[in-house]
């Protein structure tokens, strides 16, 4: 069955293997909703799918489990109450021990096995695409489109991304070899076996805002590579991976393999479970996004295995002039207001020179460079209506926490404001906050405020906008970086202190690309290079490391 799946999949993995390296625009899963590409009634029976979920026990036979828990709270104030197999940290021997069961046979399988396996997962998540945005909607706090196209479609093409990436590492090497070593008489013969052996079991510790999008990388890399995988999920957004562990354990079994080589381990909020299970000695691989606090103990504690992780970071654009402000105020606004600024990707500092800057519509102060953006995004989200399909919900209480400091952070440029959405009255909806602070305010900018909260940051000039654009990133860390400027010099600057401070770059973006978002195949996400990640999704090296290669050899 193995070998027929690949088959069946071998054009979508072609497809992928030619985009990581041309680097171009690729898609394998549509990402628009209509029923004009997915069928008239997919959304309703996406809709119908999830719905019937809500209230009940959620289907799943996960060894060491201990009753149920009930942990999630739609951000859009819905009742969702499902209950789930319950992990503890007494039944973890039970549940490595199950997660180990297979793994000689998913060895056994082979490469293209193990690939055709996973891509008939992916496939069967796409098959459930409607259901699954319902779910990341109600868990995250996205607003449905967002979360069918990053929840959904995207997460898909990342996902496939590593299993391209995956199958091109372990491919490397040739399943058989012959060796000969010449000699008197008769050469040397032997004739050698290399063979592609994950690491263990791998651990992946999911996060409240994307739990598919970050997910899946790991996930799919460490599976593909002949690992097994226990998936931890946030306590609020379990559904989703859920789902995922339901699809996984279903194919697997079909394709005549241990379906305990994806489990789910569901806690509830405070049981402190991911610490024991990081570092129990089957834990070879470690996969977290997350804050930078339990993201470096996992890095300094978890030292039996290896460790990928996306932190907390301080992303900025650095604004030195522009030949079209009302694009760029209308870019920007729409890069800090999306998902309420709720992204690793979004925003947060933006370095603007005390003295103004030049434009198209002639010389900007620091206030007008200021009021531009907040007028830009008055504008975007105007109508609430329509405000709320880009904002979403507030996904936590910490979110909105940090909205009420307002007037401790400097001076107001925009307040936030709640709006009520239209279909579901109590979701908590928040526009998006805009600081006016100095360069020397260093404490404030220069740690995370996770969501709808920026900085305009007031420099001496771009010279100096550049270094603490530098410096910020090189100690805090960053997913993202901009530049706006008509100088080519400057330009040069900016990108020489991005090289220093290894984040991505993205210059003088005044259409309908944002600095927060990333398209698989051609961005990168994250670098690995500044403390915010210490991996990319994806490349060779975000792979490589999850299987190694075993010999054997004879004579001939």
């Amino acid at each position: 069955m193995t070998a027929e799946l690949l088959s069946t999949h071998r054009d979508r993995l072609n497809g992928a293997l030619k985009a990581i390296h041309e680097r171009g625009y690729y898609s394998a899963f549509p990402e628009s909703p209509s029923p004009r590409v997915y069928g008239e009634t997919a959304a309703a029976d996406g809709k119908a799918a999830f719905e019937a979920r809500l209230g009940a026990t959620y289907p799943l036979e996960i060894p060491g489990a201990r009753g149920t828990v009930v942990t999630e709270q739609s951000p859009y104030g819905i009742s969702l109450d499902v209950a789930y197999p319950r992990m503890v940290e007494d039944g973890l021997d039970e549940l490595l021990a199950a997660a180990q069961q297979g793994l000689a046979d998913w060895r056994r399988a082979g490469i293209d096995g193990r690939v055709g396996v996973t891509l008939e997962i992916l496939d069967r998540l796409h098959k459930r695409v409607f259901e699954l945005a319902n779910a990341v909607q109600h868990t995250s706090g996205q607003a449905f489109v967002m979360a069918f196209q990053a929840g959904g479609a995207h997460a898909l093409d990342r996902a496939l991304e590593a299993v391209a990436y995956a199958y091109e590492e372990m491919s490397r090497y040739p399943a058989t070899a012959t060796w000969e070593k010449p000699a008197k008489g008769d050469p040397i013969r032997m004739e050698k076996t290399f063979t592609v052996t994950g690491r263990g079991v791998a651990l992946v510790i999911g996060c409240n805002t994307f739990p598919t999008w970050n997910s899946w990388p790991g996930l799919f890399a460490s599976l593909v590579t002949g690992n097994a995988v226990v998936v931890k999920p946030h306590p609020l957004a379990v559904l989703p991976l859920a789902i995922t562990v339901e699809v996984c354990r279903e194919v697997l079994a079909e394709a005549g393999f241990d379906p305990n080589l994806v489990t789910l381990a569901a806690e509830r909020a405070g049981d402190g479970l991911a610490k024991p299970l990081a570092t129990r000695p089957e834990v070879k691989l470690i996969d977290f996004t997350g804050g930078s606090e339990f993201g470096e103990w996992l890095e300094q504690n978890a030292t039996q295995a290896t460790v990928f992780t996306e932190k907390a970071g301080v992303n900025a654009v650095v604004i030195d002039s522009t030949d079209s402000f009302k694009a760029m105020c209308a870019n920007l606004a729409f890069t800090l207001s999306l998902y309420s600024g709720q992204m690793c990707t979004t925003t947060q500092n933006l370095f603007v020179p005390a003295g103004g800057i030049e434009t198209d519509e002639g010389h900007k102060s620091f206030e007008e460079v200021g009021a531009g953006i907040a007028g830009a995004i008055d504008k975007l989200l105007g109508d609430d209506a329509r405000a709320v399909e880009i904002l979403g919900g507030i996904v936590n209480q910490a979110v909105i926490s940090r909205l009420e400091l307002a007037d401790e952070y400097g001076e107001v440029v925009l307040p936030s404001r709640a709006i009520t959405h239209p279909a579901y009255p109590d979701a908590v909806v928040r526009t998006p906050l805009l600081v006016a602070i100095d360069a020397d305010d260093a404490d404030t900018y220069g740690r995370e405020c996770f969501g709808p909260v920026s900085f305009l940051v007031r420099t001496a000039d771009t010279a100096q906008s550049i270094d603490v654009f530098r410096s910020t990133v090189t100690e805090d860390g960053a997913m993202t970086a901009g530049i706006y400027s008509t100088d080519a010099k400057i330009i040069e600057q900016a990108r020489d202190a991005a090289l220093d401070a290894g984040v991505a770059l993205s210059e003088n973006l005044t259409g309908q690309v944002y600095v927060n978002q990333s398209a698989a195949f051609s961005d990168f996400h994250g670098t690995g290079a500044n403390p915010a990640a210490n991996a990319t999704y994806t490349d060779g090296a975000y792979v490589a490391s999850r299987f190694r290669v075993i010999q054997s050899r004879r004579h001939v």
